[in-house]
């Protein structure tokens, strides 16, 4: 087994179990749909989440050569999955027909989910420019794709109105598959 395939044992176990967390989430809420409305503030924001553990998880492959086995980036990754899991366990109620609407559900909980998110994130830009430098962070493309991440999440955990809290959640979610075809 090589570091790099240790190292992934947990963090890809923590980052699935995330991904199974929501999905659990989502699968309880339209199981009670019939009795509780879902909404796209929730809805979005499991997108939201869904979409960023999966591409840390493509990040940790492409840093796969240069994660050294060690106490810090063990306890670092562990520490940054963990908190991929809070967030995505937050992102639905436990109990959804305990919610008459799911909006309620969203409007208590968004700001932990995204805060918790843009902790993972800062803390993903730290690691590439420990391990890589940030090369071509000034470009066009790094600019909009990656800079742009942060001010927006910001402006939508500050935001006291939900459609501002949901226009900063397509923007970011539009930002996996533009980042899928712009080369």
């Amino acid at each position: 087994m090589s570091e790099f395939e240790f190292i992934m044992s947990l963090f890809g176990l923590i980052l699935g179990l995330a991904l199974a967390e929501g999905l659990g989430g989502l699968a309880r809420a339209l199981k009670a749909s019939h009795r509780v409305r879902i909404g796209w503030p929730t809805a979005l924001l499991g997108l939201f989440v869904s979409g960023d553990v999966v591409t840390f998880w493509m990040y940790g492959w492409w840093m796969r050569d240069a994660l050294p086995l060690n106490w810090p980036v063990l306890f670092g990754g562990f520490l940054v999955t963990a908190t991929y899991f809070v967030a995505a366990s937050l992102v639905f109620p436990d109990d959804p027909e305990a919610w008459e609407d799911l909006n309620a559900h969203f409007d208590k909980q968004y700001r932990k989910v995204l805060g918790g998110v843009l902790l993972c994130n800062l803390a993903l830009i730290a690691a590439t420019a420990a391990f890589f430098g940030l090369p071509g962070a000034g470009s066009l493309r790094v600019i909009v794709l990656t800079w742009s991440f942060f001010p927006v999440a910001v402006l939508a955990i500050a935001a006291k109105d939900r459609r501002v809290a949901v226009a900063c959640l397509i923007w970011l979610i539009a930002l996996y598959p533009l980042s899928a075809v712009w080369h």
